[in-house]
C-alpha cells in the first residue's frame, strides 16, 4: 500500500519532484526553528505546543478520513488500474486487514512526509539555537501521539458513518463537546481531551514529572490502540455497491442558473447534480466547517481565553477564512474521474473555470456566516463591510491560484515540490500583507484601510489574470493525462 500511495502521487509529478516533498519542509521547519526565539517574544512557548498539536490533531483528522472514501476506491478504476482495497473481491484478502492496511499505510506515509523531515529542521537549527536534542526527541514523540489519536478517531468515526450515520453524529457530537467544554467553559482540561499534550507539558523544557509523562503517554497510546481496535472491529466484511435512482435534477439546476450563459449554465448544472449524487456535498461542509469552527475558537480563545495582546479582530479572520476554504477545490475534483469528459466538445479549461464558479457558490455564503457570526462575538459589527470584502477577494484570489497552478489534479500536484512552492509563495506574501494591516487598523486606521484597499486590488487584478491564463496554461491539457 505504501507503493501504491508513491506511485499514485509520482505518477503526475514525477518521482525525484515527489521526493523533493520532504526537503521542502525540512527546509521550512528549520528556517521557523532558527527564528522561534523571536516569535516566543510575542508568544509564550506553552501556548505554542498547545497550537502544535491542536494542529497535529486536526491534520490527523483530516488524514483519516479515508473511511468516507470506502465506496469511492471500490468504485474508481484507473484504466486497468484499481485500488487494493478493492482486491478482497477477487483475492484471499478480508476488508478488515485491508482497512487496517490503509490506517497503518498514512501513518507511516506521512509520518515519512512530514514529522521525520519537520524534526530534522529542529535537530539542524539546535547547533545554532541551543536547543535540547532530548527535548526535541520529547517533542516528535508527543507530537507523533497527537497525529496518531486524531488519525484513529477519524478512521474510527468514518467506520462509523459507513456503518450507521447516527452513530457518526454522536460521536462527533461527542468529541465537539469536550472541546466546547474546555474552550468555552473551561470546565475539561486540553490535556484531557488530547493526553500527549499533557506528556509533553511533564517533560522538558516544560515541568519534569516522569510518572506524570509516562501516565499521560499510556493513556494516549491506550486511546489510539482502543479506537483502532474498535474500528477494526466495526469495518463491514464487504461495503456493497448498489444503484440508486434519483429524479431528473438536471432541468431543474439548469432552470436555477440563469445567471450563466451557454455551456458554462449546462455544467454548472451538472457539478450540482454530480455533488448531489454522490453526497459529497456532506463531507466537504464537515472538512469546510470544522476547520472554521476551529479557527473561530480560537481566535475567541486568544482573545478572550488568553487575553493575548496579539490583535486578532474581524478582518484578520475574514482573511484566515478566505485562505482555509481553499481546499474545498480539491474536493470537487474528487467527486468523479474526468476523463469521461473526453467523449463531449468540453476542454480541461472550461470545466476549471466551472469547478471555481461552483466553489464560489459554495462557500462564500457559509464564509459570510461565520464572518458575520465573529464580528458580532468580537462586538466589531464596524468592520463587517470590510471584513466581507477581504474574505470576497481573498477566497476569489486563492481559489483561482490553486485551479492555475494545479488544474484538475489539485491533491496530487500540491506533492509537487516546484507546483508546491509557488503555491505558497503566492499565498504568503499576501497573508501577511493583510495580518499585519489588520492588526494596525486599531491604531493606524488611515494607513491601514490605505494599505488593504492597495493589497486587495492588487489580488483581484491577479485573479483576473490568473482567470484568463487558464486558458493558455491548461488548453493543450486532456482529461486523460
Amino acid at each position: 500500500m505504501l507503493k501504491e500511495e508513491f506511485r499514485s502521487h509520482a505518477s503526475y509529478s514525477g518521482q525525484e519532484r515527489f521526493l523533493t516533498f520532504p526537503v521542502f519542509v525540512f527546509v521550512i521547519a528549520t528556517i521557523v526553528a532558527l527564528t522561534l526565539d523571536k516569535t516566543l517574544e510575542t508568544v509564550s512557548l506553552r501556548q505554542m505546543m498547545e497550537f502544535s498539536h491542536l494542529s497535529a490533531f486536526i491534520y490527523g483528522l483530516s488524514v483519516g478520513t479515508f473511511g468516507l472514501m470506502g465506496r469511492q476506491y471500490l468504485e474508481r478504476r484507473y484504466g486497468r488500474s484499481n485500488y487494493l482495497v478493492a482486491m478482497p473481491y477477487i483475492l484471499p484478502m478480508s476488508f478488515k486487514t485491508t482497512f487496517l492496511g490503509i490506517y497503518l499505510r498514512d501513518a507511516l506515509f506521512y509520518l515519512i512526509l512530514l514529522l521525520v523531515p519537520a524534526t530534522g529542521g529542529l535537530l539542524a537549527a539546535a547547533p545554532v539555537m541551543g536547543y535540547s536534542y532530548v527535548s526535541i526527541g520529547l517533542f516528535f514523540s508527543a507530537i507523533f501521539l497527537t497525529f496518531m489519536v486524531g488519525l484513529s478517531m477519524s478512521f474510527l468515526a468514518s467506520v462509523m458513518y459507513i456503518r450507521d450515520k447516527r452513530w457518526f453524529g454522536a460521536f462527533t457530537a461527542a468529541i465537539a463537546a469536550l472541546f466546547v467544554l474546555h474552550g468555552a467553559f473551561g470546565l475539561v482540561p486540553l490535556e484531557a481531551v488530547l493526553p500527549p499534550l499533557g506528556m509533553q507539558m511533564n517533560v522538558r523544557p516544560f515541568a519534569l514529572d516522569g510518572p506524570a509523562a509516562l501516565a499521560f503517554a499510556a493513556v494516549s497510546v491506550a486511546e489510539v490502540a482502543a479506537m483502532t481496535l474498535l474500528a477494526y472491529s466495526l469495518v463491514e466484511v464487504r461495503i456493497s455497491i448498489t444503484s440508486q435512482s434519483y429524479p431528473d435534477l438536471l432541468p431543474r439546476y439548469h432552470a436555477r442558473m440563469d445567471w450563466l450563459k451557454g455551456m458554462a449554465r449546462t455544467l454548472v448544472a451538472k457539478e450540482f447534480v454530480d455533488l448531489k449524487r454522490s453526497g459529497t456535498v456532506a463531507k466537504m461542509s464537515f472538512s469546510f466547517v470544522l476547520p472554521l469552527l476551529f479557527l473561530s475558537f480560537t481566535t475567541w480563545f486568544v482573545n478572550y481565553g488568553l487575553a493575548i495582546p496579539v490583535g486578532f479582530n474581524t478582518v484578520f479572520y475574514a482573511s484566515m477564512v478566505g485562505f482555509v476554504g481553499v481546499m474545498m477545490y480539491s474536493w470537487l475534483n474528487n467527486i468523479d474521474l474526468a476523463e469521461y469528459y473526453s467523449l463531449i466538445p468540453v476542454t480541461v479549461p472550461q470545466l476549471i473555470k466551472v469547478r471555481v464558479t461552483v466553489f464560489l457558490v459554495l462557500t462564500l455564503g457559509i464564509s459570510a456566516f461565520f464572518v458575520v457570526g465573529i464580528s458580532v462575538l468580537n462586538d466589531e459589527v464596524r468592520y463587517l463591510w470590510l471584513a466581507l470584502l477581504v474574505m470576497f477577494v481573498t477566497s476569489l484570489y486563492m481559489v483561482l491560484v490553486l485551479a492555475y497552478l494545479t488544474g484538475l489534479r489539485t491533491n496530487t500536484f500540491l506533492f509537487d515540490t516546484s507546483v508546491l512552492a509557488k503555491f505558497s509563495v503566492m499565498s504568503f506574501l499576501p497573508d501577511v500583507c493583510l495580518v499585519i494591516l489588520s492588526f494596525t487598523l486599531k491604531t493606524e486606521w488611515t494607513f491601514a484601510l490605505m494599505g488593504l484597499a492597495l493589497v486587495l486590488s492588487s489580488m483581484f487584478v491577479t485573479s483576473m489574470i490568473l482567470y484568463r491564463g487558464i486558458e493558455s496554461k491548461w488548453g493543450r491539457s486532456s482529461f486523460t493525462e
